[in-house]
């Protein structure tokens, strides 16, 4: 492949993910779910043709580490915090709970029935499908009202975050003691203090820089604090977050001294080009991810009808569980919020980064697939059928 074709590819997957864009808005299928599909239909192309290409798995993991900071942090940027809004936090943050917890145990039960492994296998194989994708929901939650679209920007980077904990805590220690739960606190602990002196920080390094070149200074700086926090098993996906909303709510503040060293004449200019760049860089990462994503499966695999069995399964399991919750503890719940619980991109890097002597051959990659894509087209279909019956409702009064 030459230069020019290779140009030529990268090019047109952007074009293709931008018109994917166009028709999510119009028709609510998520465009996440039209990129795994061309994906596919690329792999399906290069094999037929027999062309030669790269292992895209080596470079899935980092690209979807970027993706899924990228995508946090724009949605934060988004957020506007008010005691008013209290409710709402911890409404979302006792669902991502609540939900992430119970869905574990169950799917922990289904895949202890496939595979007949140990309880810590199968909790440690069964969180990657726990857990909400902030990288489909965020943008997903663009098509619908305030109030449900802060509330999923909350919940899936509350899942996010909860399902990294919960991750690294069971995979760091195959055996419960109470030296566990210290260490569970301590790097609690200590990635709160990370996060409040480099939310600080990070906003007087942007007050001070006088180069044109900023933005992606701040951006790389928050990847490298974010990297070398998960290095030592720090959900750092906390920083995103709380830096989002710190920069995003810095103006509120009203402490002289605070606005006198913090708050910068340009502050709220720079923060609109900063979420432009951040949801433009984010844009193009998921776009690669997922087509890479949809690439790397292997079609003919998802023929196992056991395969599809259990992930029928699966799914209905994830679905059930949160409209049980929703219907139950969210009285405020417009009903589309039900078929918001996507898995994508947090569940492909978890399961990437689950050991190798854990991993079940039993849930593997076509299963994962299963599940990402199935919990698309739920959505899709889900929200499609919610739209539709408003319009009735509507035509009816």
């Amino acid at each position: 492949m030459t230069t020019y074709t290779t140009l030529i590819v990268l090019s047109g997957l952007v074009i293709f993910s931008y018109l994917f864009d166009l028709v999510a808005s119009k028709t609510k299928l998520p465009s996440v779910m039209l990129l795994l599909l061309l994906g596919i239909g690329l792999r399906l192309l290069v094999d037929n043709l027999q062309v030669q290409t790269f292992d895209f798995l080596k470079i899935l993991p980092a690209l979807g580490t970027v993706g899924l900071i990228l995508i946090v942090f724009e949605g934060s940027l988004e957020l506007k915090y008010d005691p008013g809004k209290n409710k709402v936090i911890k409404g979302a943050f006792a669902s991502a709970a609540v939900i992430l917890l119970i869905t574990v145990s169950v799917i922990t039960f289904i895949i202890y029935q496939i595979t007949g492994k140990d309880f810590h296998t199968c909790f440690s194989n069964a969180i990657p499908f726990s857990v909400i994708s902030s990288a489909i929901a965020i943008p997903t939650a663009g098509l619908l009202n305030k109030k449900s679209k802060e509330f999923i920007i909350y919940e899936s980077s509350f899942s996010d975050i909860l399902g990294i904990v919960l991750f690294n805590f069971t995979v760091s220690n195959p055996h419960i003691s109470v030296s566990s739960f210290t260490g569970l606190a301590l790097s609690t602990f200590l990635i709160l203090l990370v996060s409040v002196v480099s939310c600080v920080l990070l906003l007087y390094v942007m007050g001070k820089i006088a180069h044109h070149i900023k933005f992606f200074l701040i951006i790389s700086i928050l990847i490298m604090v974010y990297a070398i926090g998960q290095s030592y098993h720090l959900s750092s996906l906390v920083l995103v977050l709380s830096f989002g909303l710190f920069l995003n709510n810095a103006d509120t503040i009203r402490h002289a001294w605070f606005r006198g060293i913090f708050i910068y004449k340009n502050l709220s200019t720079d923060l609109t080009q900063l979420h432009q760049l951040s949801a433009e860089s984010a844009f193009i990462i998921r776009t690669f991810f997922f087509v890479i994503f949809g690439f790397t499966i292997n079609i003919h695999q998802l023929d196992d009808q056991i395969v599809l069995a259990n992930g029928f399964i699966l799914l209905v399991s994830i679905f059930v569980i949160r409209l049980v919750y929703l219907k139950l503890f969210r009285k405020e719940n417009s009903g589309q919020e039900i078929f918001i619980a996507p898995r994508g991109l947090i569940s492909i890097l978890l399961y990437f980064n689950l050991p190798e002597a854990i991993k079940l051959p039993e849930i593997g990659t076509p299963f994962l697939f299963v599940v990402v894509l199935g919990t698309s087209l739920v959505m899709s279909i889900g929200l499609l059928t919610s739209k539709r019956k408003r319009k009735e409702v509507h035509k009816a009064v």
